[in-house]
């Protein structure tokens, strides 16, 4: 399953993306809200790698990880994901991750908004939930651009380089304007 946005391409991951994850997961900025943590070489980001590219073949199927890249280039600029609940609860939890320096340019929204709208128009979603780090201002301002409401706070719920960090719950509702 691919999606598209007005600039951005998301296509599920193969083993062809192993490097470009790899470095990715490797930067410190990146890892700074993140509960991965560096991966130590890239066989280890190949462990992170086979349950995601292997559960494609599930069914029902219950999570999808696609890279980001620029529609203009065909440039990797991150990943996204989303978890489903496949249950009557009817949820799906989205993240995204992406490289320094695509920060700030309005991809992550993008990304965002084309997540929360495949989740209720293709999955037929009740709800599309997010966390995020309560110190990780950037992702709060893109979580509420992208029409998400915080819902409350998780206390110390992120392991983070040996920490337990807070954690705001953020989601929106089938029926909530976007």
């Amino acid at each position: 399953m691919n999606l598209e946005s007005k600039r951005l391409l998301l296509t599920e991951i193969s083993w062809i993306d192993l490097d470009a994850i790899h470095r990715l997961h490797s930067l410190p900025e990146v890892d700074e809200f993140n509960t991965l943590g560096i991966p130590e070489n890239i066989e280890e980001t190949k462990e992170i790698m086979r349950p995601l590219i292997e559960g494609q073949t599930e069914a029902p199927r219950k999570t999808y990880t696609w890279k980001i890249t620029l529609k203009e280039s065909n440039t990797f600029i991150g990943l996204a994901g989303m978890r489903l609940s496949c249950d009557k609860f009817k949820l799906g939890e989205i993240y995204y991750k992406l490289l320094p320096y695509h920060w700030g340019k309005g991809y992550a929204t993008e990304v965002s908004k084309t997540l929360i709208k495949t989740g209720f128009e293709y999955f037929h979603l009740h709800k599309v939930e997010a966390g995020v780090a309560t110190e990780n201002i950037k992702s709060i301002k893109v979580l509420e651009k992208s029409g998400m409401t915080r819902e409350g706070i998780r206390r110390k719920i992120l392991p983070i380089r040996g920490e337990w960090i807070d954690n705001y719950h953020y989601a929106i509702v089938e029926d909530d304007p976007r």
